[in-house]
Order: C-alpha cells, then structure tokens, then sequence
C-alpha cells in the first residue's frame, strides 16, 4: 500500500492494515450504518473516515458502544468534540492530578467536548448500541510530534483544564455576546459558548445569517480554553441557500430534516449528496456547495471547524473566500428547476420568492426556526 506524506495519513494506513475500516470520501450517506471492526488501542468497533482535503487537518471517526456496555477510560494528548449520532450514555471526565470527576449524562443530537490530557469514561445506558463521532485536530499535531504514543493514554502526569474545573464544566451551554476576538464571527454577535450541548435539534436561540440567502439562521460554538469551534444552520422548508465556498475541513453531520447538497470545483462538474438525519458531507477545497430543503419542517446542518489557519484563501472577516457567494440570480437555471422537480415528487412546492431570482439585493425576512 502506497503511504502518505503526513504522519497522521501513515499511521490511519497502519490501523486499516490491522483491520480497522478507513473510509475515503467527502460524503457519507449514514453514519450509523457504516461498517465497523474491532480497534485494539479503544477497545471498541471503530471506523475512520478521511474525508476529502481533510489530509493533514483534522480526523473523523466512528466508534460504538455496545448495549450497556462501556469504554475503558482513554486519554487523548488533544482536544475532541463527540457527537451522539444515536443512543444515550453517561460520562465522566477526570485529570490526572485532582481526580475528581466530573459526570454528565448525554443523549442522541447531544455534542461535548472531552479537553485534551484528560481521562474520559463512556458507558451505554441503552439496550442498544451507541454510535459516536469524534472529531479532533491531531493530524496537525502528529506533523508536530510524530510519536503517535505521545498522543494516546501517555503514561507522563499531565495537567489538564479539567483539573481546576469546577463542577459546573459539562453544564450546558450557554448563549452569550461574543467579547473576544477570532476568525469565526464578529465580536458582539450571539455566540453558544460552553463544553456540553444537550441536543442540537432543540436549540433555537439564533441569529439570521442574511448573506447566504434562504432567510436562514446560525449560531456559532465555542469552546472555552480550546481553539475548537463550530456552527450549527437552519433555513427553512421550501427553500436552498446560495451557493458558497470556503477552505478545507469543515465537516458537516445533519441533526434532523430531509434535502440535498450540490458540490462542484469551479468550472467543474456538478455532483448532488442526499442527506437526512445522521449523514456527513465535507465540501473540498474552495468547492462551492449549496445546501436545499426538501422536508416539511426546517433542516439543520451542524458544522465542525477545521482550525482557522484553513477558513479559505484570501478570506474576507467571515471567513470565507472572496466572492464565494453565488447570488440566486446568476446561478444556472437547472439549479432551480431541479429542486421545484424534487420537490413535487413529495408533493410540496418551493417558498423561495420569485424577487429573489431576479433581484441581487433581494433580503429574506427571517423565517421560523422550528426543529425537524
């Protein structure tokens, strides 16, 4: 097997060559269906997923947990985000120098972060198998450290932030105006900061995302002491946002609704990724990509962050490349068509207005954020 330039890509290759499943694309139909096996460093049925342009950046994988079973408590030398794609459970997170631990439940939609150098504990509280997504940055770290042990239940006593945490750390979220600057966001905007979303299909508390057409909203995510952050979208049913592109590595998981994405190089061809609830869906490299609602309820697509070293070439202060917005406008008719098609074969109709077609400085109304 031919390997990788990246140290992170070397050892993926090593853990496939040992059975694990390694998966290479930018799209994932389901989540919770993929095929698993047995991963000896976890413990538990895994899966890893390369997704496109992700080389180098950051690592996605799947891990299960069987029905009232649990994970041997595992230390990480970075920080992860895990997203419950199914089932509940309960965690505790503990340092090596206080031990204290700190426990929260979570369930399915629930996202948290475990901080880097502490121990984490996974248990199943079901009669069925948890699935989880981890996400983290350590492709960047092992191009900085090539030692994959430094990374993994390193034996050296590391302080973590979990250590002088108080018992409040996986308390929810909370919606706060942002004072503190950085490439996602504009300081004094609303911003959801903490460690621990109970269930992102219930949020509601956003801020309408004008530029990107559809009347839809968002609503960033922070992690406290961490360079981790995210975004979570919802635009209503009836109606698809502008086509826009950015940098690699942003990695998009559907919480809930029902509808389709179209991706293209520019200049290239032109490919449609159905997605639902549990899919995944990655946008390479300065790919435009547009996002389209065929449900009844509003859809919502939560968004992992690479680090913002990759918010896209010559970004403007949202983060996105220069010009990286198709107006409705000066898209290719087929666009529209296709959705109107695809919509009546679920006997609905579009909601997009027809001013927004012909108008450059058409401006939604914002629209009800119901979840799906």
């Amino acid at each position: 097997m031919a390997r990788s330039y990246f140290t992170h890509d070397v050892w993926l290759e090593d853990q496939a060559d040992k059975g694990v499943p390694l998966y290479k694309d930018c799209y994932v139909d389901d989540l919770r269906d993929l095929k698993l096996a047995h991963w000896d460093l976890r413990g538990c049925d895994t899966a890893f997923i390369q997704f496109t342009d992700m080389n180098g950046v950051t690592e996605a994988r799947v891990q299960e947990i069987p029905a009232g079973g649990s994970l041997k408590p595992f230390k990480l030398g970075v920080d992860e985000l895990i997203y419950v794609l199914q089932g509940r459970g309960f965690a505790s997170v503990y340092g090596d120098i206080s031990k204290a631990h700190r426990d929260f439940e979570w369930g399915e939609r629930s996202a948290f972060v475990v901080p880097r150098n502490a121990w984490c504990e996974l248990r199943n509280m079901s009669d069925k198998p948890v699935r989880l997504l981890h996400f983290n940055y350590l492709p960047l770290a092992m191009t900085v450290i090539t030692d994959p042990n430094f990374f993994f239940n390193n034996e050296h006593v590391n302080g973590s932030m979990i250590d002088d945490a108080d018992q409040e750390f996986f308390s929810e979220a909370k919606d706060v105006e942002k004072d503190f600057g950085s490439a996602w966001g504009k300081v004094g905007t609303k911003v959801w900061k903490g460690n621990f979303w109970p269930d992102l299909l219930a949020w509601d508390k956003l801020v309408s995302l004008g530029d990107r057409g559809a009347g839809g909203s968002s609503i960033a995510m922070y992690v406290p002491g961490s360079e981790m952050s995210a975004h979570m979208s919802v635009f209503p049913p009836g109606r698809y946002k502008k086509a826009h592109r950015h940098g690699p590595g942003r990695l998009i998981v559907i919480p809930g609704g029902e509808g389709y994405s179209i991706m293209w190089p520019e200049g290239g061809e032109k490919k449609i990724y159905p997605w639902h609830a549990g899919s995944a869906i990655t946008p390479p490299d300065q790919y435009f990509h547009q996002h389209f609602n065929l449900g009844t309820k509003a859809a919502r697509y939560f968004a992992l962050h690479p680090p913002v070293q990759f918010i896209g070439k010559d970004e403007d202060e949202s983060g996105n490349a220069k010009e990286s917005n198709i107006n409705y406008p000066n898209e290719e008719p087929w666009i529209r068509e296709y959705f109107e098609e695809e919509l009546a074969k679920r006997g609905l109709k579009t909601d997009m207005p027809e001013a927004a077609y012909t108008d450059l400085d058409y401006v939604f109304k914002p629209a009800p954020t119901a979840s799906q």
